[in-house]
């Protein structure tokens, strides 16, 4: 049995910074001698803490310090815009493709089945990420979701589109997500390390909110200029960016973790994913991440792409361009809530919780205006609070949990932020078609505030304290 290093204890921290700023030491995740990088014995002395503070915005970028990291931003930033300009474009050609009278039905249907494979396959795609080279893979992956955009752009250039080929793309890509997605978020750590994997994370989430803004606006143009084959096509080239910057990386100066052996058999399959389950559910700051970021998401950011919708229509009743100001809006305040936090060189979780409760409110006053301007400013807080919760959250677990099991606890996280989206975008619809659509916000926002309220309750209760039986893992 592996024991503790011996040496004196940590002095103790005040009762608020210990339940909601630090994460036990966790032997599972580190080994003898070195604490988690959250533990208080790894800050950096007051002295630093003045310096820091006064450099905090010249500190935002710290992970571009390490040339892989900033190729992959690059990368990542062309295809991204590529990816929301090719989605603004997809709903675009259903509607034409089914009439404007059932565009909603299955331009909501489409985006079921390419989320469904995450949900369903994410946990199997994280397997696949700690046992094969995260790079390769993200080669073959971005190649492959560049292909299905190609084929996309062709068929609707040569006009034999139908509804059904989209459908069938859809549910392709979206198993390729189910392991990209897994790898990519994991790969991160590669590239910086523990000491900048949360401003890596930030700059990400920054990267996508900046895309969210930026390609469904290039999108809309092209599409009133030369019609959607041509978004699906640039997206399609847009791929080739991210497997450039992935060949020219310097393989020397990655931190690749040590990788899960090949199962031999389906059994192995499974013990390997019930390996993950067991390390997330008894590593007490992984467990209340996933539950209180999990139970939010429902209601995440797919849930104001239902509503903000018909939200503009009725009752702002504003119309498409209304809409569209609605959208940037979200897409600002997720912005600026990445680039505040990519300046903290801590995660916390009590940034974590403020961003979910900040959503909770955002909705109620939602639901209780009939007021452009204020709309505008409570979905500019809900950006903000849901980028907060998410970009903390990640950071959390990849700080927490070792290299050979990273893949397959980031799958897990995959599945509660991205796979969660068809279940909210259905609880919303139900909700709204038997009630009205102020009554589906109000039960969002209390969604969030009971995620918020229970996480906090359970970190100050202890809730994060290490259980005798997972503090001290066997040997070999």
């Amino acid at each position: 049995m592996a024991r503790r290093p011996p040496g004196p204890a940590p002095p103790p921290l005040p009762a608020r910074d210990r339940a909601l700023e630090r994460t036990p030491w966790s032997p599972q995740a580190y080994p003898p001698g070195r604490a988690s990088p959250l533990s208080p014995r790894l800050r950096a002395p007051a002295a630093d803490h003045a310096s820091a503070s006064v450099n905090r915005f010249s500190g935002a970028a710290r992970a571009f310090r390490h040339r892989n990291f900033t190729l992959f931003f690059v990368g990542q930033l062309v295809s991204q815009v590529g990816t929301f300009m090719q989605a603004t474009a997809q709903g675009w050609l259903v509607g034409t493709l089914v009439g404007w009278d059932q565009a909603v039905v299955y331009i909501g249907l489409v985006g079921i089945v390419q989320t469904l494979p995450i949900m369903i396959l994410s946990v199997f795609g994280g397997v696949i990420a700690d046992i094969a080279p995260k790079r390769a893979t993200l080669v073959a992956t971005q190649t492959a979701a560049g292909a299905l955009a190609l084929v996309l752009a062709a068929l609707t250039w040569s006009g034999t589109v139908a509804v059904w080929h989209v459908f069938i793309l859809a549910l392709l890509l979206g198993t390729v997500n189910a392991l990209d997605m897994p790898t990519r978020q994991s790969f991160i750590m590669e590239m910086v390390g523990p000491e900048d994997i949360a401003n890596a994370v930030a700059l990400n989430s920054a990267l996508m909110n900046g895309a969210r803004i930026l390609g469904p606006a290039l999108g809309g143009i092209l599409i009133g200029l030369l019609g959607t084959s041509l978004c699906f096509l640039l997206n399609g080239l847009s791929f080739g960016a991210v497997i450039v910057v992935l060949l020219a990386m310097r393989a020397d100066e990655l931190m690749p973790a040590a990788r899960l052996a090949v199962p031999k058999s389906l059994a192995e399959v499974g013990s390997n994913l019930a390996e993950g389950l067991r390390f997330a559910w008894n590593t007490p700051v992984i467990r209340l991440v996933l539950l209180t970021v999990g139970l939010a998401n429902v209601f995440g950011i797919n849930f104001f792409n239902v509503i903000l919708p018909v939200l503009a229509a009725e009752t702002l009743r504003t119309g498409p361009s209304g809409y569209g100001f609605l959208s940037a809006a979200l897409g600002l305040g997720a912005l600026f809530a990445a680039l505040v936090v990519a300046t903290q060189r801590t995660p916390r979780l009590r940034v974590m919780f403020a961003g979910i409760l900040l959503v909770g409110v955002a909705n109620l006053a939602l639901a209780a205006t009939t007021s452009y301007e204020v709309a505008m400013a409570a979905t500019f807080c809900a950006g903000m609070g849901m980028i907060a919760s998410s970009s903390v959250g990640n950071a959390l677990i990849q700080m927490t949990v070792p290299g050979p099991l990273r893949g397959r606890v980031m799958s897990m996280w995959t599945t509660v932020v991205v796979g969660s989206s068809p279940l909210g975008n259905a609880i919303t619809g139900a909700v709204g078609g038997a009630f009205g659509l102020p009554a589906a916000i109000i039960v969002a926002g209390a969604t969030f505030f009971a995620a918020g309220a229970g996480g906090i309750a359970a970190a100050l209760r202890g809730f994060l304290r290490p259980r005798p039986s997972s503090a001290e893992p066997t040997a070999g």
